[in-house]
């Protein structure tokens, strides 16, 4: 039989924006206990008194409190960088696109200014590059199968001066940030100093504000 803390768990862990919620100290955890009662009871096997479920919420609640103040602990510094004009196109993966990357690499020159990122998944590319380009692309693409383009897009780049790839739940704040803020991200892109978001361009402004911050002031 599962455990009620357990059971308290595993309902809040579907549901990541909860987590905010429980450390800022904003959720009825009287209301929510009510709320989640029947599928603990149904995950426990047995009936459960609605205290039970509220003490397992605080519990859980003072468990994330603690962690997210460790990590805001974290001794990394770092410093945004913002590209503008961005887009990017997905699409199925196949041997003619893979073979003409080389190509792609030779038309953009990140050294130069120009923003490129290449994704291979196992059965999709994506490509992010600087929209001036976006002609020469098209025509290095052109009968490839597209799953998705969009345009007007920014790169959010996070330049670490500490031990970024070494930090556990980094990647997992800055997102978690993002989504509390209703920002949705397009790409995300990782190297062994640099956390790169691809976001619109009307959420680039909030999305600035939240990565400024979301180390606790770093």
């Amino acid at each position: 039989m599962e455990s009620v803390s357990s059971c308290v768990k595993r309902i809040i862990d579907r549901t990541p924006f909860l987590y905010e919620m429980l450390i800022q100290g904003i959720l009825s955890y009287s209301n929510y206990a009510a709320s989640i009662q029947p599928t603990v009871e149904e995950m426990h096997g047995k009936p459960v008194k609605t205290s039970a479920i509220v003490m397992a919420i605080r519990r859980y609640a003072e468990e994330l409190r603690k962690k997210d103040t460790e990590q805001k602990q974290y001794d990394l510094h770092y410093e945004i960088m913002m590209k503008t004009n961005i887009y990017d196109i997905n699409m199925v993966r196949s041997e003619t696109i893979v073979g003409k990357l080389g190509e792609l690499y030779g038309m953009i020159v990140p050294s130069l200014g120009d923003f490129l990122n290449v994704t291979l998944g196992s059965h999709e590319v994506s490509l992010s590059f600087s929209e001036k380009y976006l002609g020469t692309v098209e025509k290095l693409v052109k009968g490839e199968t597209i799953l998705h383009r969009m345009g007007d897009l920014v790169a959010l780049s996070l330049v670490f001066s500490g031990d970024f790839m070494s930090t556990p739940g980094i990647v997992y704040e800055a997102v978690r940030k993002l989504a509390w803020e209703e920002i949705n991200v397009n790409e995300i892109i990782s190297t062994m100093n640099e956390l790169t978001f691809v976001i619109r361009r009307e959420d680039s402004m909030d999305a600035f504000t939240v990565l400024q911050s979301f180390l606790g002031g770093a």
